[in-house]
């Protein structure tokens, strides 16, 4: 049986759930034979559907497209901004053909290619003691002023993995503040309200507010990896790699 009924709905079994998992398998190798046949004439051309994290999108995403635009014009981005756990079922069922994120992932059926490194700084309300060119020990940061996007973000969860290692415990709760952008972290760390802990690329923008200045830490310093992760069975790696190319042009310039 595929299904269940009870009172008022239907459910899945278990059978029903391995046949729809089978088949959003078949429909995403599908749309990569499509793929394949669409785009064997040239790099970066026609549609292709992009995911990108909240924490990266509004900061990457002005660097790449002028290029993209520029180098590919017949390149037809399709983007989609969202958290990692849904970028990586949506491309798994090949409703995205690739996406933006932190990794290491460790998902099954996904390859991924690294694009660049991004460290970590200290936002702090401009009025903080603490000089801008002097390198802080994670030590020194306040936790329980620790300003964290909501949960389901992987920023939020690296912050606190790098908290945790810094007090060889468990990380500290830190405020009862919690938000869905950076952007908006930032204007409560303006606002006196705690601290942040903020990837580079994100501080390369935020730093046109005057009222938050940016602490580099001691080494080593904690950041993460921006990747681009997609299907195995995808044959536009090509593409992928060529995007590659002018995110990390885009991001050393």
């Amino acid at each position: 049986k595929l299904v269940e009924r009870r009172p008022g709905e239907v459910v899945l079994t278990e059978v029903g759930r391995e046949v729809v998992r089978r088949g959003d398998d078949v429909l995403a190798m599908s749309r990569d034979l499509v793929d394949f046949a669409r785009h064997r004439g040239g790099v970066l051309t026609g549609r292709l559907t992009l995911g990108v994290i909240p924490s990266l999108a509004p900061y990457l995403l002005p660097r790449i497209l002028p290029v993209l635009q520029r180098q590919f014009p017949e390149l037809r981005l399709e983007l989609r901004e969202t958290q990692t756990r849904q970028l990586l079922d949506d491309v798994k069922s090949g409703a995205l053909d690739a996406a933006m994120l932190a990794l290491p992932l460790g998902e099954t059926g996904i390859d991924t290619l690294k694009l660049f490194d991004d460290t970590f700084l200290l936002a702090v309300p401009a009025d903080d003691p603490r000089p801008a060119d002097q390198r802080i020990s994670a030590s020194q940061i306040d936790q329980s002023r620790l300003i964290l996007l909501e949960d389901g973000h992987c920023l939020r969860d690296q912050a606190l993995a790098f908290c945790a290692t810094a007090r060889g415990g468990p990380a500290a709760a830190g405020t009862a503040f919690a938000a869905s952008s950076l952007s908006t972290v930032i204007q409560m760390v303006a606002s006196g309200y705690g601290v942040t802990l903020i990837p580079q690329i994100a501080a390369d923008v935020e730093r046109r507010d005057t009222r938050v200045k940016f602490l580099r830490l001691e080494n080593p310093q904690p950041g993460r990896s921006i990747g681009l992760a997609f299907r195995k069975t995808s044959p536009r790696k090509a593409d992928f790699a060529a995007l590659g190319d002018v995110v990390k042009d885009s991001v050393a310039a």
